[in-house]
């Protein structure tokens, strides 16, 4: 990705996910989480909820300080990067990511938050501000989804970008969806309108384990980002989570003979078509697909039934 944005030897990255319906089996969240661990990310800048967020759906939580003082944490967007102070010796030895020749990564910077309810707009400026004022050369924004995905088979990635430069050095294509969005695509298009070079990045996720975490689609993710970053990310306990979470499917299934010859079917289609990656039709199906499931049982009276 380096050679693609063509500014720097190592571009300043931002990689952006919300909760919400773009986080499918938690994948996205779980990414940005996993790599924050990594580089000891601090908070750099925080968006406000007011304005934004609909604290039924997303309640503020309460906890104790060190001195036993009750604060609240709002569900703000939050900015967050590695603090190199002055004098600050690195560990050699440290777990951290870490580039090809062994150095260690500065230039990562996360955005995580909630998908707005309102004022998206608004929401996207305030983003916009933030990646002009930490001069960001690239954003990766990530997404996941549910589909009709066996989870026994390798997790289905596409990767898109409306920049020719990023699709030439990164293998992106050009997304050709039409219909609903979510936030990540109002974010696409303001930043676009920024210039700055943007990747969108979505896994796709069994939708018949919806109500448990998706640690096979988070590996997956990852995976891609090492490879368009350059970059070696360590993957912890998550190869494991991966495995033990498949192996529990495979149980379920096995008492289940319903489940099993539905499994079965999705593997049946998934090998026939023997696709290492999704097509850009089908991709688009499922997009049309989930968004138009989640608009029909939408129910928040505070939110539209198509986000503007």
């Amino acid at each position: 990705m380096n050679d693609a944005t063509g500014t720097e030897p190592h571009p300043r990255v931002l990689i952006a996910a919300f909760e919400g319906w773009s986080d499918a089996g938690a994948a996205t969240t779980t990414v940005l989480q996993h790599l924050g661990e990594l580089i000891d990310a601090e908070v750099l800048h925080s968006i406000g909820a007011d304005g934004f967020v609909d604290y039924q759906v997303h309640r503020p939580k309460i906890s104790f300080e060190e001195d036993g003082r009750r604060v609240l944490d709002w569900p703000e967007t939050r900015l967050y990067g590695r603090v190199e102070r002055p004098g600050e010796t690195a560990d050699p030895e440290e777990e951290t990511i870490r580039r090809i020749d062994g150095s260690r990564v500065a230039d990562l910077f996360l955005l995580a938050g909630v998908e707005p309810a309102r004022d998206w707009a608004a929401f996207a400026d305030e983003v916009v501000d933030l990646v002009d004022a930490w001069e960001i050369d690239t954003v990766i924004l990530l997404g996941s989804l549910y589909s009709d995905a066996p989870h026994s088979r390798p997790i289905i990635i596409s990767l898109s970008s409306e920049d020719a430069a990023l699709r030439s050095g990164t293998g992106a294509t050009r997304s050709d969806y039409e219909g609903p969005v979510g936030i990540t695509t109002v974010l696409e298009l303001a930043l676009i309108e920024l210039e700055v070079p943007v990747l969108t990045l979505w896994a796709q996720v069994p939708h018949y384990v919806h109500s448990a975490p998706s640690p096979k689609a988070t590996l997956a993710m990852l995976d891609k980002l090492e490879e368009l970053l350059d970059v070696v990310i360590p993957r912890g306990e998550l190869l494991a989570a991966a495995n033990e979470w498949e192996a529990n499917i495979d149980r379920i299934a096995a008492s289940d003979e319903d489940m099993a010859r539905y499994i079965r079917a999705l593997e049946d289609a998934r090998d026939a078509t023997s696709a290492p990656e999704a097509t850009g039709d089908a991709i688009a199906y499922e997009f049309e697909k989930f968004l138009n499931v989640d608009v029909d049982t939408d129910t928040d009276p505070d939110e539209d039934e198509e986000p503007k």
